[in-house]
């Protein structure tokens, strides 16, 4: 034994050891690539500016475009000791509820925390409506664990749990839960379902029909997939109410060079914060019917509704109620997210979508489509379900449930009306109404002599304002360019999620900023503007 040991001793110690190995061909490496710079040649990069995919270069997304890096180049700024006219950057480009300051919804994070760490069931400190739900969201799980995959649709009694809360919030019209599929938030339910619908060549190239002002989300997926992107504009006059005439007018419009085969709608509204008329929605689902178009709607604000003359209705809803002939033939797809609404959870990334008349042969590789992407977060799921299940009046968490979530959207009711309030008080500024969602898109006059600064400097003009009031006042809002809108007439988008006390200071910055910018482009005085 001790012989053969001294061999084994030997043998070892006659090889260079692991460390001395990855040194030599470390150093091995260093020395081809010392002579390939000496010869003068160094190998290229395989991604190049010119190698990549020209459809991702193609992809703008102004919610998070140059506006943003910049505020963000101020933040670092001012954090290292710089000063500017102002101690803060205030983010209003994002409806990003809880970065605003907005307080998490108690029993969603409850339920959600138990999922998490099944443990705290024991704990006197989580009430028993937290505890079952969580249980039995568990127990749909594979080995009753949230950190396992679940199937690629979703957790089927949260599924189960969406189809209830959409018959019960479309007053009996009957969901199936095998047309519920959980997403990673409503941007992936909306890829996903544009990825089917996005085929063919030159003239018979999908169309996509979407509203102007929009999302930038449909017109990067638009971008990316190589679709064509079909502009319908909102009638801004109408407080940005959807024209049947201007949909039969960019319909016939793009036909002539693509083939449109599907409309998306946003309500209520992002960026514009309308919200549709059951009119509208029917005249638009009938246009859909007329024309053949697969409908996208997407509805993630449909909690957020303020104004007291309007409601929300489901695209599903009133398909319904436009009778069997519709019902039964119009291919629908309607989306939901735990991003908006009173619980604002953006970061859970949670969401789902239902699925109505798609034929069951397309809907089998919708399924392998989803498959591939293995299955959304299920902490994304198990907050979904609470949404769509929350506390009941007979339970006893409902109470503080029931009052946070009307603080909430009582305070999002009052910064509505007051940001419609201040702007339509700053001359040059035109507001309409923010009757829903998290956004007001005003109109902003840009005098001539700005324009052709902006022209000249290679930019749009609402560019030039937006990026001059975050410089001079600290106020990040989003150019009404980077959503669409019609030639000549310039916006921006802010958010009404931050505090009225900050929401006031940001509106009357706004206020000092244009009055200046006038006087400085207009060469008027105060009391002449």
């Amino acid at each position: 034994l001790y012989r053969r040991a001294s061999i084994i001793s030997l043998d070892l110690g006659d090889r260079p050891s692991v460390e001395k190995c990855g040194q030599m061909r470390f150093i091995t490496a260093e020395a081809k690539a010392s002579a390939g710079r000496l010869d003068g040649k160094m190998r290229e990069k395989t991604l190049t500016m010119d190698t990549l995919n020209p459809q991702v270069k193609a992809v703008e997304y102004a919610v998070r475009g140059p506006i943003v890096l910049k505020a963000g180049e101020i933040e670092r700024y001012l954090e290292e000791g710089g000063t500017k006219p102002f101690s803060e950057v205030i983010k209003a480009n994002i409806g990003d509820a809880h970065a605003m300051g907005q307080q998490p919804i108690t029993f969603l994070r409850q339920v959600v925390a138990l999922c998490t760490f099944p443990e705290l069931m024991d704990s006197p400190s989580f009430p028993e409506d937290a505890k079952w739900r969580a249980r039995r969201i568990l127990q749909g799980c594979g080995g009753h664990s949230l950190g396992s995959y679940s199937a690629s649709p979703g957790v089927e009694c949260i599924r189960k749990d969406i189809a209830a809360y959409i018959e019960q919030r479309d007053e009996g019209v009957p969901s199936d839960w095998e047309n519920i599929y959980l997403t990673t938030g409503a941007s992936d339910g909306i890829m996903t379902i544009l990825r089917l619908l996005v085929s063919g060549k030159d003239s018979s190239r999908t169309g996509v029909m979407i509203p102007i002002p929009q999302y930038p989300l449909y017109s990067a997926a638009i971008s990316e997939m190589d679709a064509v992107q079909v502009n319908y504009y909102l009638d801004e006059d109408n407080c940005w109410a959807l024209d049947i005439n201007e949909l039969h007018r960019a319909y016939q419009a793009a036909k002539q060079h693509c083939q449109p085969r599907v409309i998306c709608i946003i309500n209520p509204g992002n960026p514009t914060g309308q919200v549709q008329s059951k009119k509208c929605i029917e005249e638009v689902l009938h246009f859909a019917y007329e024309e053949n178009l697969f409908v996208m709607s997407d509805e993630v604000y449909q909690d957020n509704v303020y104004a007291p003359d309007c409601q929300f209705h489901s695209f599903k809803k009133v398909l319904y109620e436009m009778g069997p002939e519709y019902f039964s033939s119009v291919e629908l797809v309607s989306f939901h997210s735990t991003s908006k609404g009173y619980t604002g959870e953006c970061g859970f990334r949670g969401g789902y979508m239902e699925v109505i008349n798609m034929d069951p042969e397309v809907k089998a590789q919708l399924v392998k489509l989803l498959s591939v992407r293995l299955c959304p977060p299920l902490a994304g799921q198990a907050a979904m379900d609470v949404i769509v299940n929350p506390p009941q009046p007979e339970e006893h968490t409902f109470k503080q449930f029931h009052q946070e979530k009307s603080s909430v959207l009582g305070a999002l009711a009052e910064k509505a009306k007051l940001t419609e309030q201040i702007l339509n008080s700053v001359p040059g500024i035109k507001c309409n109404p923010v009757q829903g969602s998290m956004y007001a898109f005003p109109r902003i006059f840009i005098p001539p002599k700005a324009v052709e600064e902006a022209k000249a400097l290679g930019m749009q003009p609402d560019m030039l304002y937006c990026l001059r009031l975050l410089e001079e006042t600290g106020i990040c809002v989003v150019p009404g360019s980077g959503f669409g809108q019609k030639d000549r007439t310039y916006h921006f988008r802010m958010t009404i999620l931050p505090s009225i006390e900050k929401l006031n200071v940001l509106l009357g910055k706004v206020r000092d900023f244009h009055i200046s910018f006038l006087k400085e482009y207009s060469g008027l005085e105060w009391d002449e503007i």
